[in-house]
């Protein structure tokens, strides 16, 4: 019966593709004006089929055992949201202290503690205040915590921030790959500076401007440093340098981790109340919906959180291309990066279903539970297997799309995945009643539900209607189930009186 409606969705997807091919060209017969066989929408839909089949594979893995998750979407977002967060890039003055008194009568700053990294006639930054203005100062003295400047202080405040400002000694343009009009300024003073910090250009009068460093050279008097791009001002000795380190929350592969283990953790809670307490799947996964997406909106303060400088770094992993070919044209096609983590999960996932006893047991309880244990399965633990495999793929998922979307806003984004994903495993053969399910049925009912979006962008379909599509595929699919399942049953009944 697997095997049928593994056949019959993948008709559907021929035909589906053929009927895109003909309907986007013009003339119908000349398939080489096909839009849809453009190199860019292939792309687009390899893309797309790729992020939200690897939802729908792990909400089959639910699915399979007569379960629900209704909280993907939410769980796609707070994923997004956790990975900007623990990528997070922060540059701080090298030499920095916060102020915490500001004297006007006596031109003086007091610090929380006693001052340390600045001397004696060395220039400083004071910014941040609530009242007072931006300034650039001279120390004339340090006693302890307090900073008496020889300028004078436009008035008293309350807080603020100073931070040690060295002299620009000389500065020269240069060339080099990856960077046309760098700059090269040699500042005065050793700094501890590394590639990817960054250096701010203060002016009295000119203004500001900061630039990443791409090289440091370190003297026994001064600091020479390589900027990215030219500053764009003829820089003398009026200008002074604040070096500023970076700071990130964590490194690369301990961000992943802790975003696939918070979701795994979760999914481990949906199960626990699923199989402990004795609740609905329904309703532990829809106030899982809701929760996360508070809590995602009140993580950002409902602000969009993006990636900052590696939008053309690590987000290349959720938007770049493995190009295959390049015509006469110069037009490129490659596959994109995520259709390589559907592939590689997928087949991990098609073994453990149908070649691990594990897999086994998934098929056994959904179409019996009570069978199953009776059988020796424990089935708490198979349920409870099930909806950790979700969370963690709908982690991954969500990590892609967000890489792949760049910047993230929290009050929409993954808004509804969770339709398209449990569309996509009903379409593919998975049965609402549990125990059904292939992983090859899956990833095609996930393209046929992203032709089926492609179809309403290229026809010019309103584009209101794409959930009256994905609601009328999920009843379709329900429904062909339910004929499918009375069918067999009719065939046993007349075998059995025979």
């Amino acid at each position: 019966m697997m095997k049928a409606k593994i056949l019959g969705i993948f008709g559907l997807f021929v035909v589906l593709c053929v009927f895109m091919t003909l309907m986007t060209s013009d003339p119908w017969y000349n398939i080489s004006t096909s839009k849809f066989l453009l190199a860019g929408n292939i792309q687009n839909l390899l893309s797309r089929t790729a992020m939200y089949g690897i939802l729908s594979v792990g909400v089959a893995f639910v699915i399979i055992t007569s379960g629900i998750d209704l909280s993907i979407g939410s769980l796609v977002c707070m994923s997004g949201v956790l990975l900007a967060m623990f990528l997070h890039v922060e540059y701080q003055p090298a030499v920095s202290s916060t102020v915490t008194q500001v004297s006007a009568d006596s031109n003086q700053l007091t610090l929380p503690n006693a001052v340390t990294g600045i001397t004696v006639g060395d220039r400083i930054r004071y910014s941040g205040g609530r009242r007072a203005p931006t300034q650039l100062l001279t120390v004339r003295s340090i006693d302890g915590p307090t900073i008496t400047v020889e300028e004078d202080l436009s008035r008293d405040d309350t807080q603020g921030t100073i931070a040690l400002a060295a002299t620009v000694k000389a500065v020269e343009r240069f060339e080099e790959e990856g960077s046309e009009h760098g700059a090269k300024i040699v500042v005065a003073g050793r700094h501890d500076l590394q590639i990817r910090d960054q250096l701010t250009l203060v002016h009295p009068t000119s203004g500001i401007k900061t630039e990443q460093i791409t090289r440091v050279e370190v003297s026994m008097e001064s600091t020479t440093v390589y900027l990215r791009n030219d500053p764009g001002e003829r820089l003398t000795a009026d200008w002074l340098a604040i070096p500023l380190k970076r700071h990130q929350r964590m490194p690369i592969p301990l961000a992943l981790s802790f975003v696939l283990l918070i979701a795994g953790a979760l999914g481990l809670v949906h199960g626990l109340l699923v199989t402990r307490v004795r609740l609905q799947p329904f309703v532990v996964t829809l106030c899982g919906l809701l929760i996360y997406r508070g809590l995602s909106r009140w993580l950002t303060d409902d602000n969009a959180a993006g990636f900052g400088e590696y939008s053309d770094t690590l987000c290349q992993v959720g938007s770049g291309l493995l190009i295959v070919y390049t015509n006469a044209a110069g037009e490129t096609f490659g596959i994109p990066y995520p259709f390589f983590f559907l592939a590689a999960i997928g087949t991990v996932a098609a073994i453990f279903l149908n070649r691990t006893i594990w897999g086994r047991y998934l098929l056994a309880l959904g179409r019996n539970e009570e069978a199953a244990r009776f059988s020796g399965v424990n089935t708490g633990n198979v349920t409870l297997l099930a909806y950790v495999v979700c969370a963690v793929l709908a982690a991954v998922g969500g990590m892609l799309s967000a890489l792949n979307s760049v910047t993230i806003s929290p009050s929409s984004y993954g808004n509804f995945f969770e339709l398209y994903a449990i569309a996509a495993a009903v379409l593919g053969g998975c049965s609402l009643r549990g125990g059904e399910g292939s992983i090859v049925g899956v990833i095609i009912g996930t393209a046929v539900m992203q032709i089926l979006n492609n179809l309403i962008m290229l026809l010019k379909i309103s584009g209101t209607l794409e959930y009256a599509i994905i609601g009328s595929v999920i009843l379709a699919g329900v429904i062909a189930d339910e004929i499918v399942k009375r069918i067999a049953a009719e065939r046993r009944l007349r075998q059995r009186l025979q």
